[in-house]
């Protein structure tokens, strides 16, 4: 069999860690990972990030599981489409709290931040409805600069109570 290059471009963080809470020292789990900014590395992001879930209690098909997963699929690929840096990855960052699950997608270009218009898209436009669905599904999502690097993270939460 060929050797396939790997969307993956650095294992950091690859292992999930248990950390405690600083206020109730219950346990936290937090994923974190490094993709290529190609469709492949978006489609692997979305793969792990379903299977960290399930892993965390959250089974395949559960409405956690589903939505997280839906919403992690629209980030990279939005961080694949409008946050490419040619040689530049983009970050996944998954962190379960006690109450709620975090998805974070960075990117390399902190001057392409994502703007959720009010306006519907033409019935035939091919894109332009992703953050609209995730402002429907997330409890709540923002963008944030980069602090110690140019890039962009655009996070959201879902509430799991």
């Amino acid at each position: 069999m060929g050797h396939m290059n790997s969307p993956i471009s650095t294992p950091r963080g690859y292992a999930p860690r248990i950390e405690a809470e600083p206020e109730t020292g219950r346990p936290r789990h937090e994923f974190a990972m490094v993709f290529t900014s190609t469709p492949r590395g978006a489609r692997l992001a979305r793969k792990l990030v379903s299977h960290r879930l399930d892993a965390w209690g959250h089974p395949y098909g559960s409405r956690v599981n589903d939505t997280l997963t839906l919403i992690t699929a629209e980030l990279t690929a939005n961080a694949v489409r409008h946050g490419h840096v040619s040689g530049q990855d983009f970050h996944v960052r998954l962190i379960h709290d006690t109450d709620t699950v975090r998805v974070e997608v960075t990117d390399s270009r902190p001057e392409r931040l994502p703007v959720l218009s009010g306006l519907e898209p033409p019935g035939d436009a091919e894109s332009g409805r992703g953050l609209q669905m995730v402002a429907g599904l997330a409890t709540r999502w923002a963008v944030a600069p980069c602090e110690d690097a140019p890039g962009k993270t655009v996070w959201a939460e879902l509430r799991l109570a």
